[in-house]
């Protein structure tokens, strides 16, 4: 069995339990102990975390390798158009190489909790939200790919993480549950060869 805990994290809070600068980190809102956080999520973005303290769930949940899907609501600078939705959905061309393709698709505005501080917009610049899904976790990826087809992200948060999403659950607010994990087989036995016994030389018969 492995605990699992969900974690709405806030604006401006470390991905990590400490800080030599006074800034705000896990430690502020998770009471488990034990646990550790299975990927990571920028300072400035705000959303789900999951933490467990079994490493096997860590590694399936934050490995590229199982292409969990992480699925994120983005408020963007302009009306996004349709071709950069698309641009988005096929893959775009960053500094480290081209995206994988996203799920991409225009929502309205979230009922989303207010952002302390909140979001600097200007009123001669309308803003809108999408929701894109994806299946790998580069560096400040979801940023870089809005910015690369021309609508920088103003507010960041992350929805979902696999099945796991911070629906009922406030910022700040974490839920635990916990996952029974399947055992692992123990390796078959290697199977060795008999080796063959040496043969007696024959007797001489003598006459």
């Amino acid at each position: 069995m492995a605990t699992l805990v969900l974690l709405n994290k806030p604006f401006n809070v470390l991905c990590q339990f400490t800080d030599g600068q006074g800034r705000g980190t896990l430690a502020d809102f998770v009471d488990v102990s034990g646990v550790y956080p299975a990927g990571r999520l920028d300072y400035d973005s705000e959303g789900l975390v999951l933490l467990t303290d079994d490493g096997q769930l860590q590694h399936r949940i934050a490995s590229p390798r199982h292409k969990l899907a992480k699925t994120y609501w983005v408020q963007v600078e302009g009306e996004i158009s349709e071709d950069a939705l698309q641009a988005l959905r096929q893959g775009v061309d960053l500094k480290d190489g081209p995206t994988l393709p996203a799920q991409a698709s225009a929502m309205p505005a979230p009922a989303v909790w207010p952002r302390h501080p909140p979001v600097r917009e200007r009123q001669a610049i309308p803003t809108s939200w999408l929701q894109l899904t994806l299946t790998e976790g580069r560096n400040r990826q979801v940023r870089r790919m809005t910015a690369a087809v021309g609508y920088p992200t103003l507010r960041l948060i992350r929805y979902g993480i696999g099945d796991w999403t911070i629906d009922g659950l406030p910022p700040g607010e974490t839920r635990s549950q916990v996952i029974h994990l399947p055992r692992a087989e123990p390796p078959a036995p290697a199977r060795h060869k008999k080796q063959a016994r040496p043969r007696r030389p024959a007797r001489r018969r003598t006459s």
